[in-house]
């Protein structure tokens, strides 16, 4: 049974686990000063770097597009993986077994490390059929890809090969680097003799090969296509059900298309390998095919996590032949319409190409046009259902009606609903059917299943919302909004004028208590606790700071739980002030820094309790209460001389 994973185990794997060397990964980072490293944004396209590190305190943030966080975030971000995935990926890097609340289960460590071998002879495996397409005996398989437009640069960005015709070739070459057969057993690469179960087998021989990868570009299985004729079995042949391939969770492409599919929100669904290849290389990066299924509910979900699929836009395309089996796949896939709330489409060429044919014949940007002219898949769900009706009676033409309004009725956006309630009566025709009846029975089917549509104006609105509010969407690079915003249930921040000078103080003092906690002494930490911070903004991070404080955080969670501390509009901007750049050029600097702010912060702490305590004596009359007279000029005094030494040092 599946679990939580402890919170502490959690804490430790963000602990253990380098952000820098994590990033590294994807982004060439650079030294920004002290303790900071910068680079160009994983997360959006720049030409200057303004994504910043700091592996101190195990945070990130971008000054452009306003992402941050910590490895977590980091990984489930570029990765697009679930939490629990991203943990369970860090912990296994690290060597970390990791636990399970109430009892649940996780992988173990033989489990993970079992995992890896598997990784590994697949790896291995893409690397020799990749080996094997140079070879003279490829000829047919290096023939196929040229007749279909690919050439060698397009064969290795998509690592494409070939499975010479031998019986154990590959077996040979996986045993002689170091697996054992009872490792190869469970790759799925290899059958078993019929005659002799104890002897095995390659699977693929004599066919092109298509490495299959997860989203993260592991290799998990392999499609291979047949090229000679003696051979019996099926045209596509596809790894078999294993421990990393589960052909219901996996789609062709998805390493190579997961960064345009998150940065333009669209996805592309075709049906074949070169299908996949033939869109990426006339400029549609977003597309991916099935494994020899159909587009069902864990690809859907792979989907929606790449798109944010949260209702503030976003598309998913399908691609089919245009035969009777493109339409009913096409029909299928209309059935699982529902489970988006972004909007999907379809895409079928007149003459029935799929896109890599289209290429073949008519260039990069016929595929390109496709994918632009493609229509509501509804629209097609509804045109393909009335070839079982006969519009040219009144019967057919109000039966097709009771079978298309509920169709209609399902269209989320209210505008849009209304759009095709029009258009459905002018495909029905109008001589027996009115466009009032068609009305009619489409309100009655959204009536009749409670269809939770919202106008097009509401998706407007759930974007704004989503970051903030309604009306007040959020600078990224801030979380704060611009003056002016309107009211909402959820807390509301001005951003602070840049030229306000206890703004300013307030923030430089949150930066350095953020970024560098261990610097503070017990006398500054008392004083930034005692400090009164004006600035909403400030005020609440400054909350969130004293309660991380309080509950003793240890610095590997510091940031991460004050960025916990806070309401979620501001989560943004604590990751900004933990790697915003301090003004120092070495460890002595950065001391003497931390002081400086800080004992500005004490100072004006000092004048803010001078100016309380003057205008409580100037209120007064000393005759009334001489000794609570003298105490408050005593105290005046005792600050004032508190505030000199500050200056002296």
């Amino acid at each position: 049974m599946a679990g939580l994973i402890k919170r502490e185990d959690i804490d430790e794997v963000r602990q253990r686990t380098d952000i820098k060397e994590v990033v590294d990964a994807y982004v060439t980072l650079k030294s920004a000063g002290i303790g900071s490293w910068k680079g160009l944004c994983p997360f959006h396209d720049e030409r200057s770097p303004s994504f910043h590190v700091r592996p101190q305190m195990g945070s990130y943030h971008c000054f452009g597009c306003g992402e941050g966080g910590d490895v977590i975030s980091f990984v489930q971000k570029v990765d697009h993986t679930s939490f629990s995935e991203t943990v369970e990926k860090l912990a296994a890097r690290i060597g970390f077994e990791l636990h399970y609340e109430d009892g649940g289960t996780g992988p173990r460590r033989e489990d993970v490390g079992k995992r890896q071998r598997l990784l590994d002879a697949h790896k291995i495996a893409a690397e020799f059929f990749r080996d094997q397409l140079l070879t003279q005996g490829a000829g047919t398989a290096r023939q196929f890809l040229q007749e279909r437009g690919f050439d060698r640069d397009a064969a290795e960005h998509f690592g494409v090969g070939y499975a010479p015709q031998g019986w154990d070739t590959l077996l040979n070459h996986l045993t002689g680097r170091g697996f054992t057969l009872d490792e190869l057993k469970l790759t799925g690469m290899f059958s078993a003799s019929s005659s002799n179960p104890g002897r095995f087998y390659d699977r693929f021989r004599g066919r092109l090969i298509w490495p299959i990868r997860d989203i993260t570009g592991d290799t998990v299985g392999f499609g291979a296509r047949k090229l000679h004729e003696d051979d019996q079995g099926p045209k596509y042949l596809n790894t078999p059900e294993t421990s990393l391939y589960k052909k219901s969770q996996v789609l062709y492409g998805i390493d190579l298309a997961k960064k345009d599919i998150a940065r333009n929100r669209q996805l592309v669904v075709v049906e074949g390998y070169t299908d996949v290849m033939a869109c990426h290389l006339a400029g549609v990066g977003t597309a991916v095919a099935t494994c020899g299924t159909a587009f069902g509910a864990d690809h859907i979900k792979i989907a929606r996590r790449l798109l944010s699929d949260d209702g503030t836009g976003g598309e998913v395309i399908f691609t089919f032949d245009g035969d009777a089996a493109g339409q009913k796949a096409a029909l299928r896939a209309f059935e699982e319409d529902q489970r988006f709330t972004s909007q999907t489409y379809v895409a079928v060429e007149a003459s029935g190409a799929d896109p890599c044919e289209l290429r073949q014949t008519r260039g990069d940007d016929a595929v390109r046009a496709l994918i632009a002219e493609r229509r509501p898949l509804f629209e097609f769900a509804i045109k393909a259902s009335f070839e079982n009706f006969d519009l040219s009676s009144g019967e057919g033409q109000v039966k097709a009606l009771r079978h298309a309004a509920p169709i209609v009725a399902q269209i989320r956006d209210v505008s849009l609903r209304s759009t095709y309630t029009r258009e459905l009566s002018r495909w029905l025709g109008m001589q027996y059917v009115g466009e009032d009846q068609v009305a009619r029975a489409v309100a009655a089917a959204a009536r009749r299943d409670g269809a939770s549509a919202v106008s097009s104006n509401g998706r407007q609105q759930g974007v704004q919302g989503h970051q903030g509010g309604p009306g007040r969407p959020l600078p990224a690079s801030s979380g704060v909004a611009g003056p002016g915003a309107p009211s909402s249930d959820e807390p509301y921040f001005e951003r602070p004028d840049p030229r306000d000078p206890i703004a300013r103080m307030e923030r430089e003092a949150l930066e350095v208590v953020l970024q560098q906690p261990t610097l503070l002494t017990a006398a500054q930490w008392e004083s930034f606790s005692t400090s009164r911070f004006t600035v909403p903004v400030y005020e609440a991070l400054h909350t969130a700071v004293l309660a991380a404080g309080a509950a003793g955080t240890e610095l590997s969670r510091w940031v991460e739980s004050v960025r916990e501390g806070v309401p979620d509009v501001l989560r943004p901007l604590v990751s900004e002030l933990a790697v915003r750049p301090l003004p120092a050029k070495d460890a002595d600097a950065m001391v003497n820094y931390c002081r400086d702010i800080l004992n500005r912060l004490t100072e004006l702490r000092i004048t803010q309790q001078k100016a309380d305590k003057l205008g409580q004596l100037q209120r007064m009359n000393p005759a009334d209460d001489p000794a609570l007279y003298n105490q408050l000029q005593r105290d005046l005094m005792e600050l004032e001389m508190q505030r000199r030494q500050l200056r002296e040092e």
